[in-house]
């Protein structure tokens, strides 16, 4: 093979040679092992000359005769790769903030605005949420709730004093829950619930105190909605009665409920 051969590695790499060329050195490139370290080496080369065009090669060329030439040649291929990367950063960032925009993220809301440094974050709407349901009467004390709609329903108005009671009387394993709502009940005062049994004994279930306003009367509007549990189960109960106690200690009926 010769030199010629061995000579033509770059014009190889650069694809230079013709067609006939290029078959001859590659034939001699299966077998010269210094022709392939040698084109192995102008890889990363034959790379970074990839972007110089035909105008930019013959200028290097003629940059042999003369040095001048050279350096302002190297320099117009710096600019020229420094404004190509400047337009790649431009072509990025347009990028993201036409995503952004797409998304509804703005490229301020990434950022932040140091200008507003009080954020008020936007609710975000989901599905309506029902207000919880009023808790019930408990079973084990005195309470004030919503009425319970479950158990028999008894009810009863004093002509005397005018206080209205409605009382549901449901049926637990302890005995029964009374739950029951008072108007037209005035104040102040303390009051007292008592069961009395069908043998006539008596059994005081909860009391309470009643402010001056009273409850369900024309400066209270809203009734009192109490829940007491006794021992006695709803077949034993003969009177629910709503009682009045003064200072002594003497009570006075306001109405009677009869189951």
């Amino acid at each position: 093979m010769s030199r010629a051969d061995h000579m033509d590695v770059a014009a190889y790499a650069l694809g230079v040679l013709d067609e006939q060329d290029t078959e001859r050195f590659e034939e001699h490139l299966a077998t010269c092992w210094a022709c392939a370290a040698e084109l192995e080496t102008m890889v990363p080369v034959v790379g970074m000359l990839s972007d110089i065009d035909g105008e930019t090669m013959t200028a290097l060329e003629q940059t042999a005769t003369d040095p001048r030439l050279l350096d302002r040649t190297l320099a117009a291929v710096r600019t020229d790769r420094r404004r190509t990367r400047f337009r790649q950063m431009l072509v990025a960032a347009a990028a993201v903030l036409v995503v952004g925009g797409l998304t509804g993220i703005g490229y301020t809301s990434v950022i932040g605005d140091a200008r507003s440094p009080d954020v008020v974050a936007e609710p975000t709407l989901t599905a309506p949420v029902n207000d919880p349901p009023t808790p019930g009467p408990s079973p084990t004390g005195l309470g004030i709730g919503g009425t319970e709609v479950e158990g028999a329903q008894v009810a009863a108005t004093d002509p005397t004093t005018g206080v209205e009671a409605t009382m549901f009387l449901v049926a637990r394993d302890y005995g029964t829950q009374i739950n029951f709502s008072l108007k037209r009940l005035p104040g102040p005062r303390t009051c007292r619930l008592v069961v009395i049994r069908k043998n006539s004994a008596t059994e005081v279930v909860a009391t309470w105190s009643v402010p001056a306003s009273g409850y369900g009367t024309n400066t209270r509007t809203e009734g009192l909605e109490l829940t007491a549990p006794t021992a006695a189960k709803p077949g034993d109960i003969k009177q629910i009665q709503v009682q009045s106690v003064d200072a002594h200690g003497v009570a006075s009926p306001l109405v009677t409920v009869e189951p």
